[in-house]
């Protein structure tokens, strides 16, 4: 007796419903393709009318190129497409819509109008039901196509059954339209849900201006620029301020080459840029255009098209970290001094080897290297110019207030200073580049310290002995859970070495943080918020001018360690509508 056999190839309309499954999940993805057909088409403005959250129709009409009744009919056929000829076209495709599976795919499950003319001739109407053509024929119409979807998921009951609520359907249309709005901000989009306008976006010339026609102008100006080039990766955008992170939504947005995408990695890879500025759990709004060669990703990864492939995955993504920490520097400049700080203006503010954080090598007064005593002039004194590494660099009158805040005016309004958050970011940044270095400057104690500690307090001692010996601890065991120390770093001249180890292994204790990289972070922002000066000291006027010029020179100087500011200012305006004068 024959076996049955038990593979069969399916027929046409199953293939067709399976291959509508992968290309169009919801109502959104249907909206999604047709807008992207548009815009290969060279629209300049699209029109898209949604009804009952796209399950009671969708309407996409664009003014792009439109076609004559060959192509229109052709158009609905399985793998016809005008965007590639060859295997080698899938290389460096920049178009969006070449897989020829949209429009057959749509009309599989649905019933579908195509009215469609081009520049010169008569335009054409193709009606199609269940993916079968049912009607050709001639229409008046200007240039460009209007695409016209009702009854979606009418073929297979399963789909439409898992569909979501109406208004679940019709944010995840908002959703894709405002994606493909912020990566193509040429073209002119509106966007209207049964029959009431909700979105429109005229073309915009920036990023920021789209971004305001979408969430409104106060959101867009408070973000922050970006713009870098690594190698041949250009990354720009707009990205959250770290002290706002966490006080709205959050919204991420990334474009590769104009393709709205979703990427894990470059998301994790923007956020790496907060390390040190944000509280953990905290995650900030990015809107990131990529722009890479062609032939550098593969968007042929996906069936919607929304993910990518690139062929120097770490390069792109140390391009994206490097791109947003740059951006985030640039707090120096905007909030913290009256001059504009400039790359050469860091390189005069580094202190020499060996020197302490606050000017003037270790273990020497600081207030006589810039010529001040503790009998000088009150805090707060006419500054002027300050002498560092016979460079003058200027420096506003600072005042310290309830020896916590520093204070100082600008052309804008006041400016305040957290002392001990300022030198916290200071010290991190420092300690975090005596890590890469391999060492840093200790001083030795003429009689070292014994230190007794716990057995946990033991095990973070271990596990960080290196990379404390790298910030200038000098630590020997001495039988049981005994240190010696005789060696110690010197941020400022009231650092208490004991308390701050102690305090640190304490903090260090079970500590799991993964990789080398990881822990070095850990202990740099923990020893750093252990030695930083405290609220409540006494500062000399030297002492705050070396915190000023310290903080300038730091990358990230908004915001210390744990992510709370370092810089707060308040307006000439703001101060005159509290006194009555406006």
């Amino acid at each position: 007796m024959a076996a049955t056999s038990r593979i069969a190839i399916l027929p046409s309309a199953v293939a067709d419903r399976i291959a509508a499954g992968e290309v169009v999940e919801r109502p959104a993805s249907a909206v999604k393709e047709l807008l992207e057909n548009a815009l290969d088409a060279g629209a300049t403005a699209v029109e898209i009318e949604v009804d009952d959250g796209g399950r009671g129709g969708i309407r996409v009409r664009d003014d792009g190129c439109g076609m004559a009744r060959e192509d229109a009919v052709l158009a609905l056929a399985r793998h016809a497409t005008s965007k590639i000829r060859s295997a080698d076209d899938l290389v460096g495709i920049a178009s969006f819509g070449f897989r020829g599976e949209a429009l057959p795919a749509i009309a599989s499950v649905s019933q579908l109008e195509l009215e469609t003319a081009p520049e010169d001739g008569v335009g054409t109407r193709v009606s199609v039901a269940g993916g079968t053509i049912t009607g050709v024929a001639d229409v008046a119409r200007r240039r460009g196509t209007t695409v016209s979807v009702t009854q979606l998921f009418s073929t297979v009951p399963a789909r439409l059954k898992f569909l979501r609520s109406a208004r679940s359907e019709w944010r995840a249309i908002v959703d894709a339209v405002t994606a493909i709005g912020l990566a193509q901000r040429a073209v002119h989009l509106t966007l209207s849900h049964d029959g009431a306008r909700s979105l429109t976006l005229p073309p915009a010339p920036t990023l920021r201006a789209r971004v305001g026609g979408i969430w409104g102008a106060a959101y867009a100006d408070a973000l922050l620029d970006v713009a870098s080039v690594s190698g041949e990766t250009l990354v720009t955008g707009l990205v959250e301020r770290p002290g706002d992170v966490g006080t709205r939504t959050r919204r991420v947005q990334l474009a590769v080459n104009g393709r709205a995408v979703r990427d894990a990695g470059l998301v994790r890879a923007a956020e790496a840029a907060y390390r040190s500025t944000i509280p953990a759990g905290l995650r900030p709004s990015l809107f990131l255009d990529i722009a890479v060669s062609a032939d550098q990703v593969d968007v042929n990864v996906h069936p919607a098209k929304a993910e990518v492939r690139f062929r120097d995955r770490w390069g792109i993504e140390r391009a994206v970290e490097s791109a947003v920490r740059r951006s985030l520097g640039t707090l120096a400049s905007a909030v913290i001094v009256g001059l504009d700080v400039t790359a050469d203006d860091r390189a005069l503010l580094r202190p020499a080897p060996g020197g302490s954080l606050f000017g003037g090598p270790r273990g020497v007064d600081p207030l006589r290297r810039a010529g001040d005593d503790h009998g000088a002039a009150p805090a707060g004194a006419a500054v002027g110019v300050v002498e560092m590494d016979d460079e003058p660099i200027a420096v506003p009158p600072l005042v310290q207030l309830r020896r916590t805040y520093l204070l100082f005016e600008q052309d804008d309004g006041l400016v305040l200073i957290d002392q001990h958050s300022a030198h916290e970011r200071v010290l991190y940044e420092e300690f975090m580049g005596a890590m890469a270095r391999g060492s840093a400057a200790g001083q030795r104690l003429l009689f070292p310290l014994t230190v007794h500690i716990g057995p946990a307090e033991g095990d973070a001692f271990d596990a960080h002995r290196d990379a404390l010996a790298q910030l200038g601890f000098e630590i020997d065991g001495f039988g049981g859970h005994t240190l010696l120390v005789r060696a110690v770093p010197t941020p400022h001249p009231r650092f208490d070495a004991e308390r701050c180890l102690r305090d640190t292994l304490v903090a260090l204790t079970g500590d799991r943080a993964p990789g080398t990289a990881a822990r070095h972070e850990r202990l740099a922002a923990t020893v750093a918020c252990k030695a930083a000066i405290k609220a409540g000291d006494a500062l000399s006027g030297a002492e705050m001018r070396a915190l000023y010029l310290a903080l300038a020179r730091t990358t990230l100087p908004a915001h210390d360690v744990h992510g709370r500011a370092t810089i707060v200012r308040v307006g000439w305006d703001e101060l005159e509508r509290r006194f009555g004068r406006r």
